[in-house]
Protein backbone atom coordinates (compact mmCIF):
# COMPACT_ATOMS: atom_id res chain seq x y z
CA UNK A 1 0.00 0.00 0.00
CA UNK A 2 1.64 3.03 -0.89
CA UNK A 3 2.63 5.72 1.87
CA UNK A 4 -0.14 8.16 1.77
CA UNK A 5 1.90 11.61 2.66
CA UNK A 6 5.09 10.83 0.52
CA UNK A 7 5.58 13.91 -1.23
CA UNK A 8 7.09 14.87 -4.98
CA UNK A 9 10.69 13.56 -4.81
CA UNK A 10 11.77 16.89 -6.43
CA UNK A 11 9.78 19.20 -3.54
CA UNK A 12 11.59 21.84 -1.92
CA UNK A 13 11.88 21.20 1.95
CA UNK A 14 13.57 24.50 3.68
CA UNK A 15 13.22 26.83 6.39
CA UNK A 16 12.59 31.19 6.21
CA UNK A 17 14.45 33.97 7.53
CA UNK A 18 14.31 37.63 7.41
CA UNK A 19 17.49 39.98 7.19
CA UNK A 20 16.73 42.08 10.42
CA UNK A 21 14.77 39.33 12.63
CA UNK A 22 18.38 36.88 12.59
CA UNK A 23 21.29 39.50 11.36
CA UNK A 24 22.39 41.82 14.18
CA UNK A 25 25.19 43.72 13.22
CA UNK A 26 22.85 45.74 11.27
CA UNK A 27 25.14 48.99 10.80
CA UNK A 28 28.53 47.04 10.58
CA UNK A 29 31.31 47.03 8.07
CA UNK A 30 29.54 50.28 6.50
CA UNK A 31 25.97 49.19 6.31
CA UNK A 32 23.52 52.39 6.27
CA UNK A 33 20.43 52.68 8.75
CA UNK A 34 17.53 50.89 7.98
CA UNK A 35 13.77 52.20 8.86
CA UNK A 36 13.77 49.15 11.15
CA UNK A 37 17.07 50.67 13.46
CA UNK A 38 15.45 53.64 13.97
CA UNK A 39 11.85 52.40 14.56
CA UNK A 40 13.55 49.90 17.09
CA UNK A 41 15.18 52.36 18.81
CA UNK A 42 12.41 54.68 18.90
CA UNK A 43 10.68 54.78 22.69
CA UNK A 44 7.49 53.11 23.19
CA UNK A 45 7.75 51.38 19.74
CA UNK A 46 9.57 47.29 21.09
CA UNK A 47 8.34 45.42 23.53
CA UNK A 48 10.75 45.19 26.57
CA UNK A 49 12.59 48.06 24.55
CA UNK A 50 14.00 45.26 21.94
CA UNK A 51 16.07 46.11 18.90
CA UNK A 52 18.05 43.94 16.03
CA UNK A 53 21.21 45.22 17.15
CA UNK A 54 22.58 41.94 17.71
CA UNK A 55 19.49 39.79 17.48
CA UNK A 56 20.77 35.49 16.73
CA UNK A 57 23.64 37.33 15.27
CA UNK A 58 23.66 35.38 11.91
CA UNK A 59 26.11 38.45 10.56
CA UNK A 60 28.90 36.36 12.43
CA UNK A 61 27.34 32.78 12.73
CA UNK A 62 26.22 31.91 9.15
CA UNK A 63 28.88 29.19 8.91
CA UNK A 64 27.08 27.52 12.64
CA UNK A 65 23.91 28.35 11.46
CA UNK A 66 24.68 26.15 7.80
CA UNK A 67 25.52 23.47 9.65
CA UNK A 68 22.73 23.89 11.49
CA UNK A 69 20.44 23.42 8.30
CA UNK A 70 22.58 20.60 6.86
CA UNK A 71 21.58 18.80 10.62
CA UNK A 72 17.80 19.15 9.16
CA UNK A 73 18.59 18.16 5.95
CA UNK A 74 17.20 21.43 4.56
CA UNK A 75 17.45 21.47 0.68
CA UNK A 76 16.66 25.08 0.21
CA UNK A 77 17.24 28.41 2.67
CA UNK A 78 14.92 31.18 1.71
CA UNK A 79 16.80 34.12 2.96
CA UNK A 80 16.14 38.22 2.71
CA UNK A 81 19.05 40.99 1.77
CA UNK A 82 19.38 44.13 3.68
CA UNK A 83 18.81 47.10 1.36
CA UNK A 84 21.03 49.12 3.26
CA UNK A 85 23.83 46.54 3.82
CA UNK A 86 24.58 46.74 0.42
CA UNK A 87 23.49 49.60 -0.80
CA UNK A 88 24.10 52.08 2.38
CA UNK A 89 22.26 55.70 0.55
CA UNK A 90 19.32 53.18 -1.01
CA UNK A 91 20.94 54.12 -4.25
CA UNK A 92 24.46 54.73 -5.82
CA UNK A 93 26.92 53.60 -4.07
CA UNK A 94 27.49 49.87 -3.34
CA UNK A 95 28.71 49.00 -0.02
CA UNK A 96 31.13 46.16 -1.24
CA UNK A 97 31.52 44.32 2.46
CA UNK A 98 27.86 43.96 2.84
CA UNK A 99 27.84 42.37 -0.80
CA UNK A 100 30.45 39.93 -0.03
CA UNK A 101 28.76 38.86 3.11
CA UNK A 102 25.61 37.45 0.83
CA UNK A 103 28.22 36.07 -1.40
CA UNK A 104 29.70 34.00 1.20
CA UNK A 105 26.49 32.94 2.51
CA UNK A 106 25.13 32.03 -1.03
CA UNK A 107 28.54 29.67 -1.67
CA UNK A 108 28.58 28.14 1.82
CA UNK A 109 24.63 27.16 1.17
CA UNK A 110 25.85 26.04 -2.08
CA UNK A 111 28.62 24.09 -0.36
CA UNK A 112 26.44 22.23 1.76
CA UNK A 113 24.17 21.65 -1.49
CA UNK A 114 21.43 23.92 0.33
CA UNK A 115 19.47 25.71 -2.87
CA UNK A 116 19.62 29.28 -1.55
CA UNK A 117 16.32 31.76 -2.51
CA UNK A 118 16.99 35.02 -2.53
CA UNK A 119 13.78 37.84 -1.55
CA UNK A 120 14.65 40.92 -2.31
CA UNK A 121 12.91 42.91 0.12
CA UNK A 122 11.47 41.92 3.73
CA UNK A 123 10.72 45.33 5.61
CA UNK A 124 13.77 46.89 5.62
CA UNK A 125 14.02 49.65 3.76
CA UNK A 126 17.22 52.27 3.83
CA UNK A 127 16.44 55.19 6.03
CA UNK A 128 17.68 57.15 3.59
CA UNK A 129 15.38 56.27 1.25
CA UNK A 130 12.48 56.90 3.84
CA UNK A 131 14.21 60.84 4.20
CA UNK A 132 13.22 60.96 0.64
CA UNK A 133 9.02 59.49 1.09
CA UNK A 134 10.00 55.79 1.51
CA UNK A 135 7.22 54.11 -0.34
CA UNK A 136 5.13 57.06 -0.84
CA UNK A 137 7.77 57.99 -3.72
CA UNK A 138 6.70 56.81 -6.76
CA UNK A 139 10.35 57.25 -7.95
CA UNK A 140 11.11 54.11 -5.62
CA UNK A 141 9.71 51.80 -8.48
CA UNK A 142 13.23 52.49 -10.10
CA UNK A 143 15.41 52.57 -7.13
CA UNK A 144 13.85 49.20 -6.57
CA UNK A 145 14.89 47.98 -10.10
CA UNK A 146 18.46 49.59 -9.73
CA UNK A 147 19.02 47.71 -5.83
CA UNK A 148 17.56 44.71 -7.43
CA UNK A 149 19.71 44.48 -10.47
CA UNK A 150 22.44 44.66 -8.21
CA UNK A 151 22.09 41.47 -6.78
CA UNK A 152 20.54 39.79 -10.14
CA UNK A 153 23.96 40.40 -11.67
CA UNK A 154 26.26 39.57 -8.30
CA UNK A 155 24.91 36.35 -7.54
CA UNK A 156 23.48 35.17 -11.45
CA UNK A 157 24.37 31.73 -11.70
CA UNK A 158 23.99 31.13 -7.75
CA UNK A 159 20.73 32.23 -7.03
CA UNK A 160 18.13 30.64 -9.37
CA UNK A 161 14.74 31.85 -7.25
CA UNK A 162 13.76 34.82 -6.79
CA UNK A 163 10.96 36.61 -4.61
CA UNK A 164 10.66 40.60 -5.06
CA UNK A 165 9.01 42.14 -1.72
CA UNK A 166 7.52 40.00 0.89
CA UNK A 167 3.88 40.60 2.71
CA UNK A 168 3.16 43.84 0.78
CA UNK A 169 -0.20 43.90 2.77
CA UNK A 170 1.91 43.53 6.43
CA UNK A 171 4.04 46.60 4.83
CA UNK A 172 1.66 48.62 4.67
CA UNK A 173 -1.23 47.67 7.21
CA UNK A 174 1.41 47.51 9.54
CA UNK A 175 4.06 50.39 8.22
CA UNK A 176 1.36 52.95 6.84
CA UNK A 177 -2.24 52.29 8.08
CA UNK A 178 -2.00 51.31 11.89
CA UNK A 179 1.29 52.32 12.92
CA UNK A 180 2.29 49.09 14.20
CA UNK A 181 5.71 48.31 11.80
CA UNK A 182 8.12 50.41 10.41
CA UNK A 183 8.01 53.50 9.84
CA UNK A 184 5.14 53.89 11.93
CA UNK A 185 2.63 55.74 9.92
CA UNK A 186 -1.64 55.63 10.40
CA UNK A 187 -3.25 57.24 7.35
CA UNK A 188 -5.50 56.02 5.05
CA UNK A 189 -4.40 58.20 2.19
CA UNK A 190 -0.92 57.42 2.66
CA UNK A 191 -2.13 53.44 2.64
CA UNK A 192 -3.23 53.49 -0.58
CA UNK A 193 -0.31 55.71 -2.45
CA UNK A 194 2.57 53.33 -0.70
CA UNK A 195 0.59 50.32 -1.54
CA UNK A 196 0.67 51.08 -5.36
CA UNK A 197 4.02 52.30 -5.21
CA UNK A 198 5.51 48.69 -3.90
CA UNK A 199 3.24 46.94 -6.39
CA UNK A 200 4.69 48.93 -9.02
CA UNK A 201 8.29 48.64 -7.65
CA UNK A 202 7.61 44.71 -8.10
CA UNK A 203 6.98 45.33 -11.15
CA UNK A 204 9.47 47.14 -12.27
CA UNK A 205 12.09 44.76 -10.68
CA UNK A 206 10.71 42.06 -12.81
CA UNK A 207 10.59 43.54 -15.75
CA UNK A 208 14.55 44.53 -14.96
CA UNK A 209 15.07 40.83 -14.16
CA UNK A 210 13.98 39.88 -17.19
CA UNK A 211 16.76 41.78 -18.94
CA UNK A 212 19.75 41.00 -16.60
CA UNK A 213 18.55 38.57 -14.70
CA UNK A 214 18.81 34.55 -14.80
CA UNK A 215 16.27 32.26 -13.09
CA UNK A 216 12.71 32.88 -11.39
CA UNK A 217 11.58 35.40 -10.14
CA UNK A 218 8.09 36.02 -7.89
CA UNK A 219 6.74 37.25 -5.04
CA UNK A 220 5.32 36.52 -1.84
CA UNK A 221 1.94 37.20 -0.49
CA UNK A 222 0.38 36.40 2.84
CA UNK A 223 -2.98 35.49 2.56
CA UNK A 224 -5.24 34.76 5.56
CA UNK A 225 -8.63 33.04 4.49
CA UNK A 226 -12.37 34.85 5.17
CA UNK A 227 -15.15 32.72 6.80
CA UNK A 228 -18.33 34.31 7.69
CA UNK A 229 -19.46 34.70 11.10
CA UNK A 230 -22.96 33.66 10.67
CA UNK A 231 -25.13 33.45 7.60
CA UNK A 232 -26.17 37.18 7.86
CA UNK A 233 -25.66 39.28 4.76
CA UNK A 234 -24.17 41.78 6.79
CA UNK A 235 -21.56 39.63 8.05
CA UNK A 236 -21.06 38.24 4.72
CA UNK A 237 -20.53 41.93 3.45
CA UNK A 238 -18.23 42.17 6.05
CA UNK A 239 -16.20 39.12 4.91
CA UNK A 240 -15.68 40.59 1.52
CA UNK A 241 -14.67 43.41 2.64
CA UNK A 242 -11.92 41.61 4.75
CA UNK A 243 -10.91 39.66 1.74
CA UNK A 244 -10.52 42.11 -0.53
CA UNK A 245 -8.45 44.38 1.88
CA UNK A 246 -6.12 41.36 3.03
CA UNK A 247 -5.85 38.74 0.49
CA UNK A 248 -7.12 40.62 -2.99
CA UNK A 249 -5.79 44.07 -2.67
CA UNK A 250 -1.93 42.88 -4.08
CA UNK A 251 -3.07 39.85 -5.76
CA UNK A 252 -6.30 40.71 -8.40
CA UNK A 253 -3.75 43.44 -9.87
CA UNK A 254 -0.77 41.19 -9.72
CA UNK A 255 -2.74 38.63 -11.86
CA UNK A 256 -4.11 41.73 -14.01
CA UNK A 257 -7.65 42.34 -12.67
CA UNK A 258 -7.13 45.85 -11.04
CA UNK A 259 -7.99 46.37 -7.61
CA UNK A 260 -10.82 45.08 -6.27
CA UNK A 261 -13.99 47.23 -6.07
CA UNK A 262 -14.79 46.61 -2.39
CA UNK A 263 -11.50 48.93 -1.80
CA UNK A 264 -13.45 51.86 -2.76
CA UNK A 265 -15.93 51.55 0.14
CA UNK A 266 -13.53 50.72 2.88
CA UNK A 267 -11.01 53.46 2.01
CA UNK A 268 -13.89 56.07 0.75
CA UNK A 269 -12.14 59.51 0.56
CA UNK A 270 -8.94 57.82 1.45
CA UNK A 271 -8.61 55.83 -2.23
CA UNK A 272 -7.34 56.98 -5.39
CA UNK A 273 -7.42 56.00 -8.98
CA UNK A 274 -4.50 54.87 -10.95
CA UNK A 275 -2.98 55.55 -14.10
CA UNK A 276 -3.59 52.19 -16.61
CA UNK A 277 0.03 52.26 -17.29
CA UNK A 278 0.68 51.62 -14.03
CA UNK A 279 -1.29 48.58 -13.77
CA UNK A 280 0.24 47.60 -17.06
CA UNK A 281 3.44 47.43 -15.23
CA UNK A 282 2.23 45.65 -11.88
CA UNK A 283 0.83 42.61 -13.92
CA UNK A 284 4.45 41.51 -15.26
CA UNK A 285 3.86 37.53 -15.54
CA UNK A 286 5.89 35.61 -13.20
CA UNK A 287 7.56 32.06 -12.39
CA UNK A 288 5.93 31.49 -8.93
CA UNK A 289 4.38 32.86 -5.99
CA UNK A 290 5.07 32.99 -2.65
CA UNK A 291 2.04 31.71 0.34
CA UNK A 292 2.95 32.88 3.84
CA UNK A 293 0.29 31.26 6.38
CA UNK A 294 -0.39 30.91 9.74
CA UNK A 295 -3.89 30.98 10.42
CA UNK A 296 -7.66 32.22 9.33
CA UNK A 297 -9.98 34.79 10.02
CA UNK A 298 -13.78 34.54 10.79
CA UNK A 299 -15.01 37.94 10.55
CA UNK A 300 -18.11 39.61 11.51
CA UNK A 301 -19.95 42.95 10.60
CA UNK A 302 -18.08 45.61 13.13
CA UNK A 303 -19.06 49.25 12.00
CA UNK A 304 -16.54 51.12 14.22
CA UNK A 305 -13.42 48.56 13.52
CA UNK A 306 -11.86 51.24 10.94
CA UNK A 307 -11.31 51.11 7.82
CA UNK A 308 -12.62 47.60 6.95
CA UNK A 309 -15.56 47.36 9.14
CA UNK A 310 -14.84 43.77 10.26
CA UNK A 311 -13.48 42.23 13.40
CA UNK A 312 -12.91 38.61 13.71
CA UNK A 313 -14.86 36.16 16.17
CA UNK A 314 -12.40 34.18 18.34
CA UNK A 315 -13.18 30.44 17.39
CA UNK A 316 -12.82 29.19 21.23
CA UNK A 317 -13.12 25.50 20.06
CA UNK A 318 -9.78 25.18 19.13
CA UNK A 319 -6.21 26.14 20.23
CA UNK A 320 -4.53 29.63 19.78
CA UNK A 321 -0.77 30.28 19.84
CA UNK A 322 0.96 32.45 21.48
CA UNK A 323 0.45 35.44 19.32
CA UNK A 324 -3.64 34.58 19.54
CA UNK A 325 -3.93 32.91 16.34
CA UNK A 326 -6.37 30.50 15.49
CA UNK A 327 -4.92 26.69 14.68
CA UNK A 328 -7.23 25.44 12.11
CA UNK A 329 -5.38 23.88 9.01
CA UNK A 330 -7.66 22.41 6.61
CA UNK A 331 -8.15 26.44 5.78
CA UNK A 332 -4.55 25.95 4.47
CA UNK A 333 -5.58 23.14 2.59
CA UNK A 334 -8.41 25.39 1.10
CA UNK A 335 -6.32 28.76 0.40
CA UNK A 336 -3.77 26.85 -1.52
CA UNK A 337 -6.42 25.74 -3.64
CA UNK A 338 -8.34 29.17 -3.53
CA UNK A 339 -4.73 30.35 -5.02
CA UNK A 340 -4.16 28.27 -7.40
CA UNK A 341 -7.81 28.89 -9.14
CA UNK A 342 -6.89 32.62 -8.59
CA UNK A 343 -3.49 32.58 -10.25
CA UNK A 344 -4.55 29.99 -13.07
CA UNK A 345 -2.32 27.21 -11.64
CA UNK A 346 1.02 29.46 -11.16
CA UNK A 347 3.50 27.24 -9.53
CA UNK A 348 3.20 27.67 -5.84
CA UNK A 349 5.43 27.76 -2.63
CA UNK A 350 4.79 27.53 1.03
CA UNK A 351 7.58 30.80 1.61
CA UNK A 352 6.50 30.79 5.34
CA UNK A 353 4.86 28.52 8.32
CA UNK A 354 4.70 28.32 11.75
CA UNK A 355 3.77 28.96 14.86
CA UNK A 356 4.74 31.05 18.22
CA UNK A 357 4.54 29.02 21.52
CA UNK A 358 6.22 29.32 24.83
CA UNK A 359 9.74 27.84 25.05
CA UNK A 360 12.05 28.37 27.94
CA UNK A 361 14.74 30.68 27.23
CA UNK A 362 17.45 27.82 27.33
CA UNK A 363 17.70 23.94 26.51
CA UNK A 364 16.76 21.85 29.45
CA UNK A 365 19.49 18.76 29.24
CA UNK A 366 20.67 19.89 25.60
CA UNK A 367 16.66 19.86 24.61
CA UNK A 368 13.48 21.83 23.58
CA UNK A 369 10.42 19.71 23.78
CA UNK A 370 7.94 21.88 22.08
CA UNK A 371 4.38 19.76 21.47
CA UNK A 372 2.27 21.84 20.38
CA UNK A 373 4.62 23.67 18.06
CA UNK A 374 5.16 19.54 16.50
CA UNK A 375 1.67 19.16 15.96
CA UNK A 376 0.72 21.86 14.11
CA UNK A 377 3.86 21.16 11.76
CA UNK A 378 2.89 17.65 11.90
CA UNK A 379 -0.89 18.86 10.68
CA UNK A 380 -0.01 22.13 8.24
CA UNK A 381 2.14 19.23 6.92
CA UNK A 382 -0.96 16.94 5.75
CA UNK A 383 -2.69 19.76 5.10
CA UNK A 384 -0.06 20.44 2.15
CA UNK A 385 -0.31 17.53 0.81
CA UNK A 386 -3.90 17.39 0.59
CA UNK A 387 -3.97 20.76 -1.42
CA UNK A 388 -1.37 18.79 -3.63
CA UNK A 389 -4.09 15.81 -3.91
CA UNK A 390 -6.25 18.32 -5.34
CA UNK A 391 -4.47 19.40 -8.53
CA UNK A 392 -2.42 22.08 -6.49
CA UNK A 393 1.06 22.71 -8.38
CA UNK A 394 2.98 23.45 -4.90
CA UNK A 395 6.81 23.01 -5.40
CA UNK A 396 7.78 23.63 -1.60
CA UNK A 397 7.96 24.49 1.88
CA UNK A 398 9.73 26.61 4.23
CA UNK A 399 8.91 26.43 7.40
CA UNK A 400 8.93 29.61 9.49
CA UNK A 401 11.03 30.04 11.36
CA UNK A 402 15.14 28.68 11.03
CA UNK A 403 16.03 30.11 14.22
CA UNK A 404 13.93 32.02 16.54
CA UNK A 405 14.34 35.49 16.07
CA UNK A 406 13.19 38.95 16.52
CA UNK A 407 9.41 39.23 16.13
CA UNK A 408 9.43 42.34 14.77
CA UNK A 409 7.60 44.90 17.50
CA UNK A 410 6.74 41.91 19.80
CA UNK A 411 10.66 41.77 20.23
CA UNK A 412 11.64 38.69 21.28
CA UNK A 413 8.90 37.77 23.38
CA UNK A 414 8.06 35.35 21.24
CA UNK A 415 9.63 32.07 19.31
CA UNK A 416 8.18 30.79 15.63
CA UNK A 417 11.89 28.80 15.18
CA UNK A 418 12.44 25.27 14.81
CA UNK A 419 15.96 25.76 16.29
CA UNK A 420 15.70 27.45 19.88
CA UNK A 421 18.03 30.63 20.27
CA UNK A 422 19.16 31.46 23.77
CA UNK A 423 19.49 35.43 23.49
CA UNK A 424 21.93 35.49 26.35
CA UNK A 425 24.37 33.34 24.80
CA UNK A 426 23.87 32.73 21.46
CA UNK A 427 23.76 28.86 21.79
CA UNK A 428 21.49 27.11 19.05
CA UNK A 429 19.24 23.88 20.13
CA UNK A 430 17.16 21.52 17.37
CA UNK A 431 13.74 21.80 19.09
CA UNK A 432 11.58 18.49 18.79
CA UNK A 433 9.47 20.26 15.94
CA UNK A 434 12.82 20.40 14.12
CA UNK A 435 14.19 16.76 14.35
CA UNK A 436 10.84 15.75 13.23
CA UNK A 437 10.89 18.52 10.32
CA UNK A 438 14.27 16.86 9.58
CA UNK A 439 12.83 12.80 9.47
CA UNK A 440 9.64 14.30 7.38
CA UNK A 441 12.45 16.05 4.54
CA UNK A 442 14.45 11.93 5.15
CA UNK A 443 11.32 10.45 4.43
CA UNK A 444 9.73 12.78 1.82
CA UNK A 445 6.97 13.08 3.90
CA UNK A 446 6.37 9.23 4.87
CA UNK A 447 6.87 9.42 8.60
CA UNK A 448 4.15 11.70 8.81
CA UNK A 449 1.91 8.34 8.09
CA UNK A 450 2.38 7.65 11.62
CA UNK A 451 1.54 10.70 13.27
Amino acid sequence: MPTRYTFPDNFLWGAATAAYQIEGSSMADGAGESIWDRFSHTPGNMKDGDTGDVACDHYNRWREDIEIMKRLNLKAYRFSVSWSRVMPDGTGRLNEAGLAFYDQLIDGLLEAGIEPLCTLYHWDLPAALDDRGGWLNPEIADWFADYGQVLFERFKGRVKTWGTINEPWVIIDGGYLHGALAPGHRSAFEAVIAAHNVLRAHGAAVKRFREVGEGRIGIVLNIEPKYPASDKPEDEAARKRAEAQMNRWFLDPLMGRGYPEELKDVYGEAWREFPAEDFDLIRQPTDWMGLNWYTRAVPENAPDAWPVRARPVKQIQHAHTETGWEVYPPALTDTLVWLHEQTNGLPLMITENGSAWYDPPHAINGRIHDPMRVDYLTNHLKAAHDAIGRGVNLEGYMAWSLLDNLEWSLGYSKRFGITHVNFQTQERTIKDSGLLYADVIRTHGAVLDAL
